[in-house]
C-alpha cells in the first residue's frame, strides 16, 4: 500500500480512482465496510482504491480541548487500513488552513484536480469543509459537477447500536473489551515503548513492563488477561491499569507481567492486546495479600486466553 503524507505529495493520475473519505480513527467494523466497497468498486474497474483521511485528528486543530485520546496511532492505522485492501492512502496535514476550506474548493482542487476521483465512497454521517457545511446532498450535487459519483453507505449496527469510534472508546473505557472486539472487528490493542517505572512487580517477584500510553485510549482502571507482541512473537500476560493503590501511587500506568518471558525490552516498542477484565483495582492490607491476588489473577488470566486468538 501506497501512502502520500500531505496533499501537495499527491502524484497521479490513478487509475480510476475510488475514494472513501474520513478520519477513521479505530478503523472500526464500520470503517472497515467503507475500504471494502471502495476496494470492490476498483476491482471491478480496474482502478485505484484510495482512503484520504487526516492527521492529526480534526478536534486537534479546531478544538484541542475536545480531542479525545486516539484508539490508533498514526502507523498502526495505516496497517489496518491495508488490510482491508486499500491500495493507496493519502494523508492530509490537517491544519486551521484545510478546515477553513470551502467544500466546493476542496471538492474541485482536491477530489478533481488532484485525485482525479471517479467514484466517491463515505459513511451515512460525512460532512466536510468549514463548518462541516459540505453535506452528503451537496457532496453530490459536486459529484455531478466535476464527474464522480458518490456512494453513501448505511449505518452499521450491532447489539442495537451503531458502531462509532465514540461508542468504542465508551466500552473501552468501561473495561468492556469483548464488546469492543465486536465493533472492532479484533482484539483491542495499544502499542508504545517500554519505559521504567517503579519497579514494584520486581520487588514482589512479578516483573512488569511499563508502557508508555500518553498517545493512545487507555482501558479502564483494573487487571485484564492481555497478549503482548514482540518482534511478530505473542506472548500470554496479565496487564494492571491504574494507581497501584496497595503502595499509594498517584500516577496512572500499565503494567504487564509477562508468563515466561525475561528479555530485556527498555525502550522497545511493544503492542499489547487486551482480551479481557478480570477485576478491578483494589487495595491490599499488606504485600503478601497482593501476591496472593497476583497469582490468581495469573492463573485465571491463562484460563482465559487459552484458545484465544
Amino acid at each position: 500500500m501506497k501512502i502520500v503524507r500531505g496533499t501537495k505529495n499527491i502524484s497521479g493520475p490513478f487509475a480510476y480512482p475510488v475514494v472513501t473519505l474520513g478520519n477513521f480513527d479505530g478503523v472500526h467494523v464500520g470503517h472497515q465496510i467503507l475500504f471494502k466497497k471502495a476496494a470492490e468498486i476498483a476491482s471491478e474497474k480496474k482502478g485505484t482504491s484510495i482512503a484520504f483521511t487526516f492527521e492529526p485528528h480534526p478536534l486537534k486543530v479546531i478544538a484541542p480541548e475536545k480531542v479525545p485520546p486516539l484508539l490508533t496511532h498514526f502507523h498502526k492505522k495505516m496497517e489496518l487500513i491495508e488490510a482491508c485492501n486499500i491500495d493507496s492512502v493519502i494523508c492530509a496535514d490537517f491544519t486551521r488552513q484545510f478546515a477553513d476550506q470551502q467544500p466546493r474548493d476542496f471538492s474541485e482542487n482536491i477530489l478533481k484536480g488532484k485525485i482525479g476521483a471517479k467514484e466517491v465512497v463515505v459513511g451515512f454521517d460525512y460532512a466536510f469543509g468549514r463548518g462541516r457545511e459540505g453535506t452528503i446532498p451537496y457532496l453530490k450535487k459536486m459529484g455531478e459537477e466535476f464527474g464522480f459519483v458518490v456512494h453513501v453507505v448505511d449505518p452499521f449496527q450491532l447489539d442495537g447500536l451503531t458502531v462509532s469510534s465514540s461508542h468504542v472508546r465508551e466500552l473501552i473505557e468501561a473495561g468492556n473489551m469483548e464488546s469492543a472486539r465486536k465493533f472492532l472487528g479484533r482484539h483491542y490493542s495499544i502499542v508504545g515503548p517500554v519505559i521504567s517505572g517503579y519497579k514494584t512487580g520486581q520487588a514482589i517477584g512479578f516483573p512488569t513492563a511499563n508502557i508508555d500510553t500518553s498517545k493512545v485510549q487507555i482501558p479502564g482502571t483494573g487487571v485484564y488477561a492481555v497478549r503482548m507482541i514482540y518482534q511478530k512473537n505473542a506472548y500470554d500476560a496479565v496487564a494492571n491499569i491504574g494507581f497501584n493503590p496497595t503502595f499509594h501511587r498517584d500516577r496512572l500506568s500499565v503494567e504487564v507481567h509477562i508468563f515466561d518471558f525475561n528479555q530485556l525490552i527498555y525502550g522497545k516498542e511493544v503492542e499489547v492486546e487486551f482480551i479481557s477484565r478480570i477485576r478491578s483495582e483494589i487495595e491490599f492490607k499488606t504485600k503478601d495479600e497482593l501476591v496472593m491476588q497476583i497469582k490468581k489473577d495469573i492463573e485465571e488470566a491463562k484460563v482465559l486466553l487459552e484458545g484465544t486468538n
